[in-house]
């Protein structure tokens, strides 16, 4: 029998295994099994869901023996509660910081009672299910709150009607047993109880794909074999659809002035067995509850037995099923919670799992709301930071950067101390480390800027350059871009423009008077354009300043120009190369995995073959960067294969001169205004981006750059204290993202750029592309070109 505690995470209780542990009296091996599978999946968080209850019908068809919640219609009160009575408990919950409206409500009532039906003909609806549909729309509309609806046994089609109004739905099954159902029952004379009913509405539920809450009740009658049934009814069911979001494992409470007011309650150990038992049915990533208030003085015990949720907690409303067992506080309930070494999150009513994939699950007019309030795991935002936006830094996350806590969850030490060591990381163990919050946010950022001191020292870098974006005009698509122009781009704003040479060399020439060292350039794929136009771009820098380094042409442009000239990339580089190309920008990756291309850039060029391009590059002796664009449609694991697909390339060619993280500016892309993208990262996501991608590159990629077009100017000093070096490029004409929606500027002086580095107690330098030291004649003529203009802005200002 141990044995069954040691099943692998791939691996779940049968239902003859499960049956032997029926009789198990000493629990300790089985909780501690249970907690283990719990924390491989769910790591150090125990979420729950801040909401308000709001009680639609107190009226049901139902007799359960244990039930206080539903009653039968009494003298002066009204059978349902008006719409404005509804939203009134939203808007209270909205200013308790709630997001989530709870609609529990008694089974079809008007199929009992007269009063019922008379008032949903008063209020124009035919059925009680159509009136919730209605007043979950208004609390949506008006509120804000996210629906979650639990209106007893539905058809498919109330399933549908009800998914276009709420995020979530659930029925409990309670038990799986019959014999409940029989004379003597807790179900007896509830026909809505009976369990095959209650598995059917399930059922309806996965072909529908409604993200669903199920569960049992425990200690009405049942037999803890029965329990079994239940749970593996249920695992059943999700095997087949997916989409149940949690398992609910709630004890009975007499109540009094009903039938079972002496029905003893199930004791604590009873509760825990259950708990255990869930957990080792059901995979490792379900989600396992206990409501705290029917257990307040086990919380860490409960914890210890393997739940990861608390579910719905209100701090406005009572829980009217339950109302003889207030909720905790919130505060309490975080003290517990960390006592048992846990650390209590907030999530939406969808759990954050359905939240990652919400196209699949969430209605397209609830899509936006949701997308909007969550961040690459699925977990409600903990900031209203967004990239480029100009505003106060979040003071959470600016207050977690300085701590020094020596508090570590257990997964994260191992992970940070291999990656320290230089091995290459599992996909799963760097999806770990995007996960760190708090206290493991902090180690993980102080570890990243360990790191950095021993490989970099304390000295920062940034290059002097120029930013020429020769076209605006793309044929192509991708979601993301609010930059190009033109008949074929997705937005037809502003005007498109198709630099001549000519401009092209006067700006080089301008940069170079301003003591730039290199010329960025990169633009949109213009329909009339093949190789040759890259070919002439190269030479028409290096005939105005033939010392000035070209950096340029993303692997798409390289690919698309060898394709219009019907030759080989390798041949069409060794053209660019001895036409005067230095460098590649390592742009166009947005995300290296194709699951994310296909929706984001589905004309671009996939994964291979931008690692191919690299590759070929770096074959011929060049060197180039990487990037990632992150904070759309990805999740975590993204990011990872991300990461490591760089790595691996970095591994077998060592090209990649750095890495540079570039957080999505949503303001004005495409597809955050069609509804199917989240707002950026959040600013924990962001700095955890250099952070892990110095831990993860490490050692083969030594410079990790921050986009101060990006992340602001006090972004990128925070940026400094988790594993970033170098500060990228003065630009000076930025464009791309600005044109997103970006507001921190054109242009970062030389004099700026240094002041953030000593502001941060490191030591600036200014250097070339590829990581020399800038000339002495260059980095004056930058500096003294900024005083010259500011000069010439001053003296005109004084003429006017």
């Amino acid at each position: 029998m141990t044995s069954l505690f040691d099943i692998p995470l791939t691996s779940r209780l049968s239902r003859e295994e499960a049956y032997q542990l029926v009789d198990l009296n000493e629990t300790d091996e089985l909780l501690r099994a249970a907690a283990r599978r719990r924390d491989a999946a769910h790591g150090d968080a125990i979420t729950y869901s801040p909401k308000v209850f709001i009680p639609l019908t107190q009226l049901c068809r139902d007799v359960c023996h244990y039930c206080t919640f539903a009653h039968a219609p009494r003298e002066g009160v009204k059978p349902y509660l008006s719409l404005e009575e509804a939203v009134a408990i939203a808007e209270a919950g909205k200013r308790a910081g709630c997001h989530e409206a709870l609609f529990t409500l008694g089974d079809k009532p008007e199929l009992r009672y007269r009063s019922a039906r008379e008032e949903l003909k008063r209020l124009n609806h035919e059925s009680t299910l159509s009136y919730v549909a209605e007043v979950a729309r208004a609390v949506f509309e008006r509120t804000g709150l996210l629906p979650h609806i639990n209106p007893g046994i539905m058809s498919a089609e109330d399933l549908a009607m009800l998914r276009k109004v709420s995020v979530s739905q659930g029925i409990m099954l309670e038990s799986a047993s019959d014999r409940l159902c029989t004379k003597g029952g807790a179900h007896y004379g509830s026909p809505d109880k009976v369990p095959a009913v209650r598995l059917e509405t399930i059922r309806a539920a996965g072909e529908q794909a409604v993200p669903f809450t199920s569960g049992i009740l425990i200690g009405i009658g049942e037999t803890r074999a029965e329990r079994i049934d239940a749970l593996l009814a249920l695992r059943d069911l999700n095997d087949r659809y997916g989409h149940i979001q949690e398992i609910i494992i709630q004890n009975f409470r007499p109540k009094a002035d009903t039938r079972m007011a002496n029905v003893p309650a199930p004791s604590v150990d009873d509760h825990l067995w259950t708990i255990a038992i869930a957990r080792l049915i059901f995979e490792p990533g379900m989600n396992i509850q206990a409501p705290p208030n029917l257990s307040p003085a086990a919380l860490g015990q409960v914890v210890a037995a393997g739940i990861n949720d608390w579910g719905g907690v209100s701090p406005v409303t009572p829980d009217h099923v339950n109302p003889e067992a207030p909720w905790p506080h919130l505060r309490l309930l975080e003290v517990a919670t960390r006592s048992a070494g846990k650390r209590l999150a907030k999530r939406l009513p969808i759990y954050p799992e359905f939240a990652r994939s919400s196209s699949r699950w969430v209605d397209t007019k609830l899509l936006k709301s949701v997308l909007d309030r969550v961040d690459g795991d699925g977990l409600p935002r903990t900031d209203d930071w967004h990239p480029g936006h100009v505003g106060a830094l979040p003071a959470r996350e600016l207050e977690w950067l300085k701590q020094k806590s020596t508090v570590l969850s257990s997964g994260v030490g191992p992970i940070i101390e291999k990656a320290q060591r230089g091995d290459e990381l599992a996909e799963s163990e760097i999806v770990r480390l995007f996960r760190s919050h708090e206290d493991d946010f902090a180690h993980v950022c102080r570890a990243a800027d360990e790191l950095r001191r021993e490989v970099n020292g304390d000295t920062v870098s940034y290059v002097v350059c120029r930013n020429i974006n020769y076209t605006n005009i793309c044929s192509f698509k991708c979601q993301f871009c609010a930059f190009s122009k033109g008949k074929m781009s997705e937005n037809l704003r502003g005007k498109p423009y198709d630099l001549e040479m000519t401009e092209v060399a006067q700006r080089v020439t301008e940069a170079w008077d301003r003591g730039a060292s290199e010329v960025c350039m990169q633009g949109g794929i213009h329909p009339s354009y093949t190789g040759q136009k890259y070919l002439d771009v190269c030479r028409a820098v290096k005939g105005a300043e033939p010392a000035m380094h070209l950096h340029a042409f993303s692997p798409l442009e390289i690919y698309q120009g060898a394709q219009t000239l019907g030759i080989p990339v390798v041949e069409f580089l060794q053209q660019l190369k001895a036409a005067g190309l230095g460098t590649l920008p390592g742009t166009a990756a947005e995300i290296l995995d194709d699951e994310v291309r296909e929706v984001l850039c589905a004309d671009k060029i996939r994964t291979q073959q931008w690692l191919d391009v690299m590759r070929t590059a770096h074959s011929l002796g060049f060197k180039s960067t990487a990037t990632i664009m992150f904070g759309h449609i990805e999740r975590y694991e993204h990011w990872a294969r991300h990461l490591l697909r760089v790595r691996r390339l970095q591994a077998e060619t060592g090209g990649f001169l750095e890495f540079v993280p570039l957080p999505f500016v949503h303001m004005e892309a495409p597809v955050y205004l069609k509804g199917r993208a989240r707002p950026g990262p959040t600013f924990r996501e962001a700095i955890l981006m250099h952070a892990v991608a110095r831990l993860v590159l490490n050692p083969l990629i030594t410079n990790i750059q921050a986009s101060w077009v990006k992340m602001g100017a006090e972004g990128i000093r925070q940026c400094l204290s988790a594993g970033v070096n170098d500060l990228g490029g003065t630009l000076m004409d930025e464009s791309i993202s600005r044109s997103a929606g970006a507001s921190h500027g054109q242009e970062m002086t030389p004099q700026e750029m240094e002041q953030i580095i000593a502001g941060a107690g490191r030591v600036a330098r200014q250097r070339t592309t590829t990581y020399g030291n800038a000339g002495e004649v260059r980095r004056q003529r930058s500096f003294d070109a900024v005083l010259e203009r500011q000069t010439d802005a001053g003296g005109r200002t004084a003429t006017a």
